[in-house]
């Protein structure tokens, strides 16, 4: 038996998954990120959330770090496992440091959206927000190269995101404290951004 060959099939796998060599070392530091705030416990989450009366205060950079803390661990690997996911679906779409702009970008429009549209809102933490405009904008790299796969995606968005403006959150979401208005204003950071980004892989 070719003992290289299990090797390989281990390789093409993780591949596959964009999780081969730098980037599943990338997507391991993704995942710590959004997990080693928790050891901090409510302290931590109470320093770096979205807090209209701390943002009044001058604590401006609340705006980002709010979307890097969870409510408690079980949000937190939720969170981590859709970083996974979107790592699988999009990792190669863009070169990580226009992922990291993307992501950032989604959660200031975030942010943005809640302080001036949401004003009853008080407080908030969560990536899945900015997650929604990582997904959107992988999807519109997909469908820049017209990849079938696309207009699945796109079309999952846009049912996901009408369904939470008119019913509320995803009977799935697992929790009652999900701030829907989140989730689009995430959408619309992604897709604006990447608007202007050239992805990788795309024809040129």
């Amino acid at each position: 038996m070719n003992a290289e060959a299990p090797a390989r099939g281990l390789d093409g796998f993780l591949k596959s998954l964009n999780c081969d060599r730098g980037h599943g070392w990338a997507l391991l530091g993704a995942c710590l990120l959004l997990a080693l705030p928790e050891l901090g416990g409510e302290g931590v989450r109470n320093a770096l959330s979205y807090d209209r009366n701390a943002l009044l205060a001058g604590q401006w950079w609340r705006v980002l770090t709010a979307h890097f803390v969870h409510l408690d661990a079980q949000h937190a690997l939720l969170n981590g496992l859709g970083v996974v996911l979107m790592w699988a679906l999009f990792a190669r779409d863009y070169s990580p440091l226009r992922w990291l702009a993307l992501y950032l970008f989604s959660a200031l429009t975030i942010s943005a959206g809640l302080w001036f549209l949401d004003p009853e809102i008080e407080w908030y933490v969560g990536a899945s927000g900015a997650l929604h405009g990582v997904m959107t904008a992988g999807t519109l790299a997909h469908l820049r190269r017209r990849d079938l796969d696309g207009w699945i995606l796109a079309a999952f968005i846009i049912a996901k995101l009408a369904y939470e403006q008119l019913a509320g959150s995803m009977p799935f979401s697992g929790s009652a404290h999900t701030v829907v208005d989140a989730h689009l204003y995430g959408a619309v950071g992604g897709l604006t951004l990447a608007l202007f980004l050239r992805s990788n892989r795309e024809p040129q």
